[in-house]
């Protein structure tokens, strides 16, 4: 993919003073994954909440339209082949992004945000632009959307399995484990990286506050050492309108489903192989770097497996509702998967591990089931269950979790929580607090 080039001016597009200004910060802007998802419809959330949202990305061929465009950062894909010159300069960015700093000077020169909220933002944008918003008086929240904070490799799993070795500031176990893609290279980066953060308190000092989407990750954070104060849990939340209302005439499917990325920490072979000790049918959504094996994996098994590929939004659904139950094997401690919520809004049961946050969203017999994660005999089993389970079982589990994301993780509930969240952060009788408060009402009428 050819590098975006920079652009030789700052253009500044027309503002709305009236309106608080939320600066939304990403790597991306573009529905590249479950971050991005969230970030994209945060910024929605507000906008419709009275807000002026202005974002602050990474310049990419695949981003959205934005009036602000001009002043996102240089590109910069990490995965991709360049010259020893381009490659050492990639990595100095990594720990330090100078382009993205000044960038985002520019950008705050030209607007007044009352609360500026990040998301992804290391390796890319890398956590260089948060003491100048701490400089610029301008209240910094972050989301956590995976382990970075704690983990250099961000994920906790090593090649034999979940790993807390940089537990207490060992992270020097990120390089004797080689836990970046089994590459010296990219974990000392990574090393090196967490090191300088943690040096200068990049994240320790310049947020003011996390957001943790699940309960799993706030007492993960607290366990290593973060105080506890520092961390506020907002739930990720559905688009109910986005995905409609249950069908009068639902019936579930045979094929079991899974949906996402087709990665080593899904724990996708222990799918594979319990499908076809089950012999249900298996369909596999999504792309990933081991969709080969895990294609070769199922041809040698002999089980009823299809692979679809990446699908559009409205595919998805249809396959959803298609299915038995969506099934999650990860093997990593997932965050909170928005796979799960997506499932229960479409009314279907949720089957998956029981590690990191999977099992707050999985409520046993209820909902969906858990099994310990790695197990094949024990999926095998909730697999064989489930297929000889009545419709009626399957679907009063689905409709289990429809109801529950109606009560807690709509998208009304989520900027509610959201706003609490701001109002703590902007200070009281300031000109922008008064502006924003405005918006407080729309809030909490499109809460369900």
């Amino acid at each position: 993919m050819k590098p975006t080039a920079a652009p030789a001016s700052f253009e500044r597009p027309v503002r709305h003073p009236i309106r608080p200004e939320l600066l939304s910060i990403n790597n991306y802007h573009y529905r590249r994954g479950g971050a991005e998802s969230v970030f994209l419809q945060h910024g929605a959330l507000l906008e419709g909440a009275g807000w002026s949202v202005v974002p602050f990305a990474m310049q990419h061929p695949a981003n959205l339209p934005s009036n602000w465009s001009s002043y996102f950062a240089e590109e910069i894909e990490l995965g991709h082949r360049y010259g020893a010159l381009r490659t050492l300069r990639n990595a100095s960015r990594v720990v330090w992004s100078h382009d993205a700093r000044s960038r985002l000077a520019r950008l705050l020169d030209a607007t007044q945000p009352a609360i500026a909220h990040a998301h992804n933002v290391y390796h890319h944008l890398s956590p260089a632009i948060l003491p100048l918003l701490k400089d610029r008086g301008v209240p910094v929240v972050l989301t956590l959307h995976d382990l970075k904070l704690l983990c250099p490799a961000y994920l906790m799993l090593a090649s034999d399995g979940v790993c807390e070795r940089c537990k207490g500031g060992r992270i020097h176990n990120v390089v004797v484990h080689r836990c970046i893609k089994g590459s010296l290279a990219m974990s000392a980066l990574a090393m090196v990286e967490t090191a300088v953060h943690r040096a200068l308190g990049l994240y320790r000092n310049n947020v003011d506050r996390f957001v943790v989407p699940s309960r799993f990750l706030f007492e993960k954070c607290v366990e290593w050492g973060w105080p506890r104060d520092r961390f506020t849990w907002i739930p990720n939340a559905v688009d109910l309108e986005r995905v409609g209302p249950l069908p009068e005439d639902d019936r579930p499917g045979q094929p079991f489903l899974y949906a996402g990325r087709l990665a080593r920490e899904k724990g996708l072979p222990v799918l594979i192989e319990a499908a076809a000790r089950a012999d249900v049918p298996l369909v596999i959504a999504g792309d990933g770097p081991q969709t080969s094996a895990l294609q070769a994996l199922a041809a040698r098994t002999g089980g009823k497996v299809r692979f679809t590929g990446h699908l559009a939004f409205p595919e998805l659904v249809a396959l959803i509702r298609a299915s038995r139950a969506a099934v999650l094997p990860s093997e990593w401690y997932e965050n909170a998967p928005m796979s799960i919520l997506e499932t229960y809004a479409l009314g279907r049961p949720v089957i998956g591990s029981a590690l990191g946050g999977i099992p707050e969203l999985v409520r046993d017999g209820v909902t969906g089931a858990t099994f310990p994660a790695g197990d094949v005999d024990a999926l095998a089993a909730h697999l064989a269950a489930f297929a000889s389970m009545p419709d009626e079982r399957i679907l009063a589990m689905g409709r289990a979790g429809r109801d529950w994301v109606e009560r807690e993780f709509t998208t009304g509930r989520y900027l509610a929580r959201i706003l609490d969240l701001y109002d703590g952060l902007v200070p009281a009788g300031s000109p922008i607090a008064r502006a924003a408060s405005p918006a407080r009402p729309n809030a909490l009428a499109g809460a369900r």
